[in-house]
């Protein structure tokens, strides 16, 4: 990838972009491996499997809360390195990655707190009682355990992307995943003896639902101490220098510039997300059981296979993007996320025609219980048709994040996901009685609108011009 690397600015942009997103494809995949194999664990933990499905999916969109939060800095963060990095400006491309890490530790501390003190509170305007609440109450709890970690992976990780290293942050983030399916296996279901020495009873109990989430704390905590190892032997050309983890008002106020808009693009988006779930737990409301909720968790979990290749695009876009800008090419920049979008539309397409026609295998894999299954592939169906207008607006937002372009994305935020998927989920899934079928047309109505609003801002080309 040293190759990839030296000819970012130079080489022919279709392969460039490919070699750049595979690293980060791979990546990915494992990620949605994770969350899929934690919610098929969950989906078989017997009667009380609906509740364990619950409490995963629910812990997913706080981490996910959590990595738009960490967001505020990595995006800042990436978008500087790659500039300075482009501009063959070393020295100030380590400033910008010592300086994050310091503003990741922060960050990952806060959300870890408000995580811890704030779950029992999160649960109840869920709705969720008795058993459900308990459960999820302690799965989260023991999730914030590992976010100050996840934090420096993660910004560590836009840093050696805006370097135009791939391949550092695959390696750490593809073992942290890794290592975090094997762990939650042997936890959720124990781990036995050694007869041979001696040690015929059990070395680990079987723990449930709690051993998934202990799985990813450990994981989390030996993937931020590795990233750190990896930054500290500067093999790629930035290097982590204790002299220089501290804070300064400029360096610190760049990132934080362009990082706060991404920061709060992401907190509404977290927020209208939080909205939307409560319009799924209505949906549960009065039968004891949440089977709407589990059967929207399944849907999301696979949904992500689209989600984290557009993600993959979209770095591999942002990083040419920075760079190019920082070399003065804005041609290179421009074409650039458009070659991020038509590649992976590609596979979108591919995404939607399996969810399309093979929903309900899908949700005969992922769970044992009918009523989830009957509630959702109906869902899925419905899904299928926008994921390539989920792919354009990923692809788009990621590229204008950037070239520092993040105020524009954080107003179509506001407009889409409040403006639309909340207030449509509610009509459609509630009001009009259309269950999940109903409440995911809200939230494929604001992907489509994304879409068609990124598309427009990317094609004028004014955040060629923005100075960060």
């Amino acid at each position: 990838m040293k190759h990839d690397r030296e000819h970012i600015l130079t080489g022919n942009l279709r392969p460039t972009i490919f070699r750049l997103a595979i690293p980060v494809l791979l990546e990915q995949l494992l990620v949605f491996g994770v969350g899929f194999f934690d919610t098929y664990l969950s989906g078989h933990l017997g009667d009380d499997h609906a509740n364990a499905t619950t409490a995963v999916g629910i812990a997913a969109y706080m981490g996910w809360l959590s990595s738009l939060l960490f967001g505020l800095v990595g995006v800042g963060t990436m978008a500087l390195v790659s500039r300075h990095w482009g501009a063959g400006e070393r020295r100030a491309a380590n400033r910008m990655l010592n300086r994050s890490l310091v503003l990741a530790a922060i960050a990952g501390f806060i959300v870890a707190s408000g995580m811890y003190v704030s779950a029992e509170s999160f649960a109840g305007w869920l709705n969720l009682h008795d058993e459900a609440r308990d459960v999820v109450v302690a799965y989260l709890r023991i999730d914030a355990y590992g976010h100050v970690f996840w934090a420096l992976s993660l910004v560590g990780a836009a840093a050696l992307r805006g370097a135009g290293d791939m391949v550092s942050p695959m390696l750490v983030l593809g073992l942290v995943n890794v290592l975090n399916m094997g762990l939650s296996y042997n936890l959720v279901h124990g781990i036995g003896g050694i007869p041979w020495l001696g040690l015929d009873a059990p070395l680990i109990a079987p723990l449930g639902v709690d051993g998934i989430v202990i799985g990813t704390v450990i994981a989390r905590v030996v993937g931020g101490l590795l990233m750190l190892t990896v930054l500290g032997h500067g093999l790629s050309g930035l290097k982590l220098r204790w002299h220089e983890l501290r804070m300064d008002r400029v360096s610190s106020r760049r990132i934080l510039r362009i990082g706060v808009p991404a920061g709060i693009d992401g907190g509404i988006m977290w927020f209208g997300h939080f909205l939307f779930l409560t319009v799924i737990a209505k949906l549960d409301n009065g039968t004891g059981q949440s089977f709407n909720m589990a059967a929207h968790t399944i849907g999301i979990q696979v949904e992500a296979i689209t989600f984290l290749p557009a993600i993959a695009f979209g770095y591999a876009a942002s990083t040419v993007i920075g760079q190019s800008l920082g070399a003065q090419n804005t041609t290179r920049a421009f074409h650039s996320g458009n070659e991020g979008v038509l590649q992976c539309s590609l596979l979108a397409i591919v995404i939607s025609l399996v969810f399309f026609s093979q929903s309900d295998w899908i949700y005969a894999f992922m769970s044992d219980q009918s009523s989830v299954r009957s509630i959702g592939a109906p869902a899925l169906r419905i899904l299928a048709f926008v994921q390539v207008p989920l792919v354009i607006g990923i692809v788009y937002v990621t590229s204008l994040r950037g070239a520092g372009d993040t105020r524009f994305p954080m107003l179509i935020t506001i407009t889409s996901v409040l403006g639309v998927r909340v207030p449509l989920a509610y009509l459609f899934g509630i009001v009009w009685d259309g269950g999940l079928t109903g409440a995911w047309i809200g939230m494929c109505s604001d992907v489509v609108l994304r879409a068609i609003l990124l598309s427009i801002r990317y094609a004028r080309g004014r955040w060629l011009e923005i100075e960060v």
